[in-house]
């Protein structure tokens, strides 16, 4: 095996991990969406950490290696439009992932607040939080950016 086939075995282990991590995230909202505790709330930030790692991991990946490819393999180069289009959806994609995370990061402030104030019994406000339609949201359309990040990739339109 070639450095360039090397480099594309981990582009595409990177892509699986994106991928993880995305639905790792889906089963974290809706174990989530059902907990009006406290510390039920914050019980899930370690599980949430191995998420973001996944996401980090597989997002940091996709792109440097992808790029790397892009100018090593022959017969490809860095402006044909389907990696100009990943390049962007790419962007897209981060940048909607920050956002739904933020948005559930508030229900973990929310739960941290109220276990330092000593209310550890359901919140209706906590639960609010925990069930924002605004991540859900956020989250679906990562998960749509990312899924057409891979038909660009497998089909390659254009090339």
């Amino acid at each position: 095996m070639s450095f360039d086939d090397w480099m594309l075995v981990l582009h595409v282990l990177s892509a699986f991990s994106l991928v993880a991590g995305i639905i790792f995230f889906w089963v974290l909202i809706v174990a989530v969406r059902q907990t009006d505790t406290p510390e039920g709330t914050i019980r899930m930030g370690p599980l949430s950490r191995i998420a973001e790692v996944a996401v980090g991991v597989g997002a940091g990946g996709t792109i440097l290696l992808g790029v790397w490819l892009a100018f090593s393999v022959g017969g490809y180069d860095i402006w044909d439009g389907w990696i100009v289009a990943a390049l962007v959806l790419w962007v897209i994609a981060t940048g909607l992932g920050q956002r739904a995370g933020a948005a559930y990061v508030e229900g973990v402030k929310k739960a941290q607040e109220l276990q330092t104030a000593g209310q550890t019994g359901p919140n209706a406000e906590l639960l609010a939080l925990n069930r924002t339609s605004r991540g859900v949201v956020l989250q679906l359309l990562t998960s749509i950016v990312v899924l057409l990040i891979l038909i660009d990739m497998i089909w390659k339109p254009g090339a």
